[in-house]
This record gives C-alpha cells, sequence and structure tokens, in this order.
C-alpha cells in the first residue's frame, strides 16, 4: 500500500540530489507547522546568503513564545551550541549546516504543551576588506503539536490512484486471459472438426484426399 508513496519520495530525493548537484543554489523552504506528540520535530530555518557574502560570523538565536505568553530564548549558537535553561532542557539538537545557511534545530520527544511561535533570528557580520556590515533576518514557526499524525491528502490520493491501477490491470489481465483461452479453444476445436470430417470419410475415398507427390 506504501509502495507508490516510497516511490514518489524516492524520485523527489533524486530530484532534490540532482538540483544540488547541477546548482548550488540555496533554497528558503519554510518549516513544517504540525508535529506529533512524543515524535521529533525538526523546526526548519534556512537564511541563504549570495556568493560575494559566505565569509561571516553568524549568530542564530531561537526563541519560544505559548499562547498568550512572551517570547524567551531557548537555544542561541555562535561558534558553539547554547541550550538556555527552558520547558526545553535536554530535548534540543542543533542541525544547522557547515555554511551556517541552514540554522534548524530539533524539538526531541515534542509534547503538547510545546504548541506556540517559535522564532529564529539570525545575525550576520560580513568581512568585506573595508567594513564589516551587520545583516538581520528573521523566520516565524506557528507550531501546532497533535496527538496523532492525520491521514496526509497526498498520500491519500496516492493509494486511491495505486488502487485504480491495480484494479486496471487486473481487469486488463482477466481480459487478456480470457481472450487467449478463447482463440485456443476455437483453435482446438476447429482441429477436432477436421479430424471428425477425415474420419467420416469412407476408406476407399481417403485415397483421394492424399496429396500427390511429385515425381
Amino acid at each position: 500500500m506504501a509502495a507508490l508513496p516510497r516511490l514518489l519520495g524516492a524520485s523527489s530525493a533524486a530530484l532534490v540530489l540532482w538540483a544540488g548537484f547541477c546548482s548550488a543554489v540555496c533554497v528558503e523552504v519554510p518549516s513544517e507547522t504540525e508535529a506529533v506528540q512524543g515524535k521529533d520535530m525538526k523546526l526548519l530555518c534556512i537564511s541563504c546568503m549570495k556568493r560575494e557574502e559566505v565569509t561571516a560570523t553568524t549568530m542564530v538565536e531561537w526563541y519560544y513564545r505559548p499562547d498568550g505568553g512572551k517570547d524567551e530564548l531557548i537555544y542561541k549558537h555562535k561558534n558553539t551550541n547554547y541550550e538556555l535553561p527552558s520547558r526545553f532542557s535536554g530535548r534540543l539538537q542543533w542541525n544547522g549546516s557547515k555554511d551556517m545557511q541552514d540554522v534548524s534545530i530539533t524539538v526531541v520527544n515534542v509534547t503538547l504543551n510545546d504548541s506556540g511561535v517559535y522564532t529564529c533570528n539570525i545575525t550576520r557580520e560580513f568581512e568585506f576588506e573595508i567594513h564589516r556590515p551587520l545583516f538581520t533576518s528573521s523566520r516565524t514557526i506557528y507550531l501546532t503539536v497533535v496527538e496523532e499524525a492525520g491521514e496526509d491528502f497526498t498520500s491519500v490520493i496516492s493509494e486511491i490512484m495505486m488502487y485504480i491501477l491495480l484494479v486496471f490491470l487486473t481487469l486488463w489481465l482477466l481480459i487478456e486471459m480470457v481472450y487467449c483461452y478463447r482463440k485456443v479453444s476455437k483453435a482446438e476445436e476447429a482441429a477436432q472438426e477436421n479430424a471428425t470430417d477425415y474420419l467420416a470419410i469412407p476408406s476407399e475415398n481417403k485415397e483421394n484426399c492424399a496429396v500427390p507427390v511429385e515425381e
């Protein structure tokens, strides 16, 4: 049942790898906004840099704000990782890339109380010869934690299409089998009729049915 979604997932992964090899392009993909209780949730935060901006010192700060509450600094990264005391203590992992364009973190063993607003603040100090400008950017994730994972609409459509394809192939195979069976049966019936007609010919007339041999 999951064969088609796995195939689509493999095709998507191959496409991403192909795009990565063909051109080193940074794409600012938005993070998922729904997590499942008891699972790990990656809070995706990507801030792309241009080629001429690669040399930079980057500081990342992650904030969390519950419904009706205030922003609380929960994680900080500058050359090393700092996990601030909070409800997430021991449950935050750094998932950023070496070039610091991906500055994501993962919340381990998500709970229902982890719903809220997550903000990723990026500060870059670029190292140019004449000056050292600062660049800041921010990403906001409105996360909702549910008890059980809902059925993905794309997966449902994929499974329906797979069942339709299986039914079509099954019917086509049955039709081909019936056609071949009837064709073979008619050939056998024709052979039997020819044999019966030949046996019904009187023995004195069977010589006329023989094929003459040329000398």
